[in-house]
């Protein structure tokens, strides 16, 4: 038998060339489900989508799972020992993607165009107390303020708004009334993007980091949660990701196909029911105690998350900064709600479905918003329960911009809301409490304590006595507990369903995040 051998060394070579091109073409893009669109990714205002505005978008510093700080685009950073001066030495090896320098100055016409529209940011106490953002030479900024305030380095780390954007996409170097493009310093870039339809994100090819393996994000609007996962089944996509964007049912569905693989962070926030004590009926906080006791979070936690959320026994979980105070919980007990209402004057009449009060029957709304696609589930439940014990639940579904809108004006009974999370909990979400941007505020309105509530919230922020600090936000938290204003349902958790091979996938500190730069296949 004759061997070509010059033929099989030309084989050989094809097939190692081969496998090589394989492994050099694998792939590097990445097809993901969002309900609506990106919408305004201005990092300095509060429309856009939050991690798409993390994708584009980087702070001075990191914030990490353990509640430190790393360096980001400053390499170091001081602090004076009054607490009232931070001082960061930056990167000198970054630009945007559109080629301007990153550097002080360009990091102090960025804060400069937040502290100019303070009023959009009353909410976020660290603006009002900054007095001065000073580029002290080319790659040091240092950042004054009136007062001490120990969150302010968690507040510049989130995804907004303290994040940087190009000089080139500011509109006379401010960013209060629109930006003209989405130019960042992030790892990615926005491409195409047709509104609610579809966004695609591209790896930033000048980034100063370590380079995201994935070279592509392909966002996909997709507003129907079956939808979703009709698109995640026949390979139209390859993840779902987010606390509300599959149902407790769907998840464990997935959990059992050996084609997909599901993962769940530990709780990262309180989904919870804002009663308004301003409405006649939720004025007295007999009845709204009554309504604590009248909904069995653990029935929720089994029938509609099965178990996958933990029953939340109060506002904010015992590992949340400053919360473990030992609150006693609402339990559920009916026949204690019953003769809270009768306490209340809401009394049972012959005759009549409903409890009545001078003759007019109890009846109060419950808003959700309709893209969630739990709330309605524990809407109908709440519904019954509140049948159980003569009062009339309506419930009311809407667009979240309108939702949103209905919050802010104080325009409801109930509505469904959630804590912020880490690392935003305990301090933006009570000092978001003391202005008008949230329902919070309107829903407090009927609290005689309310003026101290705000007192005692600005007082624990800018305290550098923690024993001082721990007792203000006892306070507000146990009032807010006593006086029934907040109805905690469960401790939510963020989920993902992805196909197999999709690795690396991590749930961020913040909920809102997800950290594409970290998947591969």
């Amino acid at each position: 038998m004759f061997f070509n051998f010059s033929h099989l060394k030309k084989i050989l070579i094809v097939l190692i060339f081969s496998c090589c091109s394989f492994n050099s073409f694998a792939k590097d893009d990445i097809t993901f489900a969002n309900f609506r669109d990106i919408r305004d990714l201005n990092p300095h205002l509060y429309s856009g989508e939050m991690w798409a505005q993390n994708m584009l978008y980087e702070s001075l510093v990191h914030y990490n799972k353990d509640g430190t700080f790393s360096p980001w685009l400053a390499e170091s950073w001081t602090i004076s020992n009054d607490g009232k001066t931070y001082t960061f030495k930056l990167r000198k090896d970054v630009t945007f993607s559109d080629g301007v320098k990153f550097d002080a100055h360009s990091a102090k016409l960025n804060w400069d165009a937040v502290l100019s529209n303070k009023v959009r940011h009353t909410w976020l106490e660290m603006v009002r107390l900054i007095t001065e953002v000073k580029a002290v030479d080319d790659y040091t900024l240092q950042v004054n303020l009136s007062e001490p305030y120990y969150p302010f380095m968690i507040e510049i780390a989130v995804t907004r708004p303290m994040r940087f954007i190009s000089p080139n996409s500011m509109i006379d170097g401010e960013t209060k009334n629109g930006v003209k493009s989405y130019i960042g310093t992030g790892p990615y870039v926005l491409g195409d993007h047709k509104k609610d339809q579809y966004a695609v994100f591209n790896a930033n090819p000048t980034y100063w980091g370590t380079k995201p393996i994935l070279k592509k994000v392909t966002m996909k609007v997709i507003a129907d949660n079956q939808s979703r996962l009709m698109a995640l089944e026949k390979g139209e996509i390859d993840l779902i990701y987010g606390k509300n964007m599959v149902d407790a049912d769907s998840f464990e569905r997935f959990s059992a196909m050996d084609k997909f693989q599901t993962l769940m962070s530990k709780p990262v926030s309180s989904r919870i029911v804002l009663m308004n004590t301003t409405r006649s009926q939720l004025s007295d906080v007999n009845v709204r105690q009554a309504i604590e006791h009248i909904i069995s979070k653990k029935d929720i936690s089994e029938g509609i998350f099965n178990n996958s959320e933990a029953p939340a026994d109060t506002l904010m979980a015992t590992n949340i900064p400053y919360a473990n105070l030992g609150l006693k919980p609402y339990v559920y007990d009916t026949k204690l709600a019953e003769t809270l209402l009768d306490k209340a004057g809401w009394v049972k009449v012959k005759g009549q479905d409903y409890r009545q009060k001078d003759g007019k029957p109890f009846e109060i709304t419950l808003y959700y918003d309709s893209n969630t696609a739990s709330q309605k589930t524990i809407a109908q439940y709440m519904q019954d329960e509140f049948e159980q014990v003569g009062l009339k639940l309506n419930i009311h579904g809407e667009e979240e911009q309108g939702y949103r809108d209905r919050q802010k004006a104080g325009d409801f009974d109930m509505v469904f809301d959630i804590s912020w999370g880490t690392p935003y909990d305990p301090q933006s979400f009570l000092s978001g409490m003391k202005l008008p941007v949230y329902g919070d505020y309107m829903a407090q309105q009927g609290l005689k304590e309310k003026p101290q509530i705000d007192a005692s919230i600005s007082k624990a922020l800018i305290s550098t006595d923690e024993k001082e600090r721990q007792d203000l936000f006892r306070y507000v938290l146990e009032t807010l507990h006593n006086e029934a204003v907040y109805i905690p349902l469960t401790y939510e958790r963020n989920r993902a369903i992805a196909v197999k091979s999709l690795k690396g996938i991590e749930f961020a500190p913040s909920q809102f995040d997800i950290p594409f730069e970290k998947m591969h296949f």
